[in-house]
């Protein structure tokens, strides 16, 4: 249960009362700023606190924007400011101090009227709000657009108030918000001018972001399963399918924008089993090639690794230079040029292939073609999104002038996945790296994971090359994290490490020509993919990365890949395909029985909500 302080002089016929209770708080009414802190201190230490003038006048989604946010501890609108639990303790003292006389009556840092513009009108929860912002509290105040928040300082002002309340349908403009600001043109144009109306229809029945996501998961499921049928109406029926789960996989989001219900666990459910379902279906469509004797298991690997280091791309730029100065180089000018013609906008969304275009494009070829050619297209189309992002950034990288934080350069060294063996080395090639141009950690990181690939390319399947090449791989892993990831395109790193690790497992898989190997490949590839995928989303909740014993447990990128080379000179092509998917069973249970015993539990703790509206995926 939420608490709401009324303060202020009340008026008749207002229904900021009515209004407080349908958003779930208890309302009590104080006669003066020392009832209202007397108040303030009764209410327990563990449930919301609002103080909101009785004199407001605005739309209800205005007051829920800005009293019932999870995701940020203190949150005012003009009129009313709000603290969860873990900021009660601000919002007290700066009550205090405004009751003492001591915090003034400057009224410079509140909240800037929404429309009307009222003028200065002495309202206690505006001026608790400037003492936050005098005690560098950070106050969170939402985008209200043409939405009315206002505390009307005489009657003809507060009928103005009324009549802009009345001008504005407060529910369209809250549908409006439900739908991301930035997203692809398929999502855009064709899923979410509908999806909004089901997400409504969601919430008004109880519904929560989670079941929705859930719901999502189980039909894209489905959909893996009709297309391992292998049959026609199978292939139609799965396309049908797969639509039918992104459609569902934008109302979840679009729930949770709507009735504010955002969460630590949500935010997890809904990167991860965007991954889980996108990685099912490549299977489910080799399974069905399979059956009608088409081997595509090479392709629907491929298309995941070339997914995943797609990602890892993104998530590494991002968090290098996620608190940098603004990018001031011409590559960074020349994009927001672009994006200041309106259609150049949308084939720049388009072209980078986001969830919204990739699954339509596999959704269509599936119903109308053949397993092989939805992934050559998908192959083709992802490489050309992955070239085409990757230069920009490169680009981007080379000709700004940033200072990398230790903040990012931690991130980096967290995304890149090293285990003991390059622990133990980087320490005694540290003060080599030191004296090693800027561009050494890219470059020895690329070539290390090339000779590796190339290497079990190139030679035979059971010969000791592999293994060797693996080795001299663990050396320059080593030396790319020998120093701290701060140089321009240290970035890179972590892909390059993706790509070697995964790359050379698919290879391996595929010279062993064995049945059975490269689907033993698939699950290893997607159950370490995962183990990446949730470092990421730990450290977009500002959780930090996986604790350390379970990287070494999994060996770490180079670790694992020299495993793998190994046991190809160890074992025969029959027992490598056992061995891999011993591994894959062990890793998956591993980091699967981690990942869900920190999320759940992060969750019952009540961690910081968060609610990732980036890139599209």
């Amino acid at each position: 249960m939420s608490t709401a302080i009324l303060t202020g002089q009340p008026v008749p016929g207002s229904s900021i009362e009515s209004e407080l209770r349908s958003l779930g708080f208890e309302v009590l009414s104080a006669s003066g700023a020392a009832d209202a802190e007397t108040l303030l201190a009764r209410v327990p230490a563990g449930e919301r606190v609002a103080v909101v003038d009785a004199r407001f006048v605005g739309h209800l989604h205005a007051l829920r924007l800005g009293l019932t946010d999870p995701r940020f501890p203190l949150a005012a609108i003009p009129g009313a400011v709000t603290a969860q639990p873990g900021a009660r303790q601000a919002l007290t003292r700066a009550m205090a101090r405004e009751n003492s006389g001591r915090g003034g009556t400057a009224r410079g840092g509140a909240p800037a009227p929404a429309k009307p513009s009222v003028g200065d009108v002495d309202s206690l929860a505006d001026r608790i709000t400037a003492a936050l912002d005098a005690d560098g509290a950070g106050v969170h105040r939402p985008e209200l657009g043409s939405l009315v928040a206002a505390v009307p300082a005489d009657p003809q002002a507060r009928n103005e108030a009324r009549q802009a309340v009345a001008g504005v349908d407060d529910e369209a403009v809250r549908l409006k918000s439900a739908v991301k600001a930035r997203d692809g043109f398929v999502t855009t144009f064709l899923i979410s001018p509908y999806s909004r109306y089901l997400a409504r229809w969601c919430a008004r029945r109880g519904l929560t972001p989670n079941q929705v996501t859930t719901a999502s998961l189980i039909t894209a499921l489905i959909a893996a399963g009709c297309a391992a049928t292998g049959t026609r109406g199978g292939f139609a029926a799965a396309g049908v399918l797969l639509i039918a789960s992104f459609v569902l996989d934008c109302t979840d989001g679009q729930l949770a924008r709507y009735s504010l219900q955002y969460s630590t666990l949500g935010a997890w459910l809904d990167a991860t089993f965007d991954r889980a379902k996108e990685y099912a279906y490549y299977a489910g469509l080799a399974l069905g090639a399979a059956r009608g004797g088409d081997d595509v298991w090479t392709l629907a690997l491929g298309a995941m690794v070339l997914q995943t280091c797609r990602h890892v791309v993104d998530f590494s730029f991002n968090e290098a230079n996620h608190d940098a100065a603004a990018n001031t180089s011409p590559t960074a000018a020349l994009s927001d040029k672009l994006d200041s013609v309106g259609w150049t906008v949308w084939v720049r969304r388009m072209i980078v292939l986001p969830i919204g275009e990739r699954w339509a494009m596999i959704a269509v070829l599936t119903a109308l073609t053949t397993p092989r050619i939805t992934f050559y297209a998908l192959l083709i189309g992802c490489a050309f999104a992955a070239t085409y992002t990757t230069a920009g950034r490169v680009l981007r990288s080379l000709t700004r002038k940033a200072t990398r934080t230790d903040r990012a350069a931690k991130a980096l060294a967290d995304l890149a996945d090293s285990g003991p063996l390059a622990e133990a080395a980087a320490k005694g090639l540290a003060r080599t790296a030191r004296r090693l141009p800027g561009f050494t950690a890219p470059a020895v990181a690329l070539l290390g994971g090339a000779a590796v690939v190339a290497t079990s390319a190139l030679t035979d399947f059971g010969g000791p090359w592999p293994a060797v090449a693996a080795i001299g791989y663990v050396l320059a892993s080593a030396l790319a994290v020998a120093r701290p990831l701060k140089g321009a395109l240290d970035w890179l790193v972590p892909p390059f490490f993706r790509a070697a690790e995964y790359l050379t497992v698919l290879v391996l898989a595929a010279k062993a020509d064995v049945n059975g190997a490269l689907p033993a490949a698939f699950g290893l590839v997607a159950a370490v993919a995962y183990h990446h995928y949730d470092t990421v989303y730990r450290i977009r909740g500002d959780a930090g990365a996986p604790p350390q014993w379970l990287v070494r447990t999994a060996g770490g990128h180079e670790g694992r890949t020299l495993v793998i080379t190994v046991l190809t000179v160890l074992l025969t092509a029959a027992q490598f395909k056992v061995a891999l998917t011993v591994l894959a069973v062990a890793v998956a249970l591993v980091v699967l029985v981690e990942s869900i015993r920190f999320w759940v539990a992060a969750h019952k703790v009540g961690a910081p909500a968060v609610h990732d509206e980036g890139e599209p995926a």
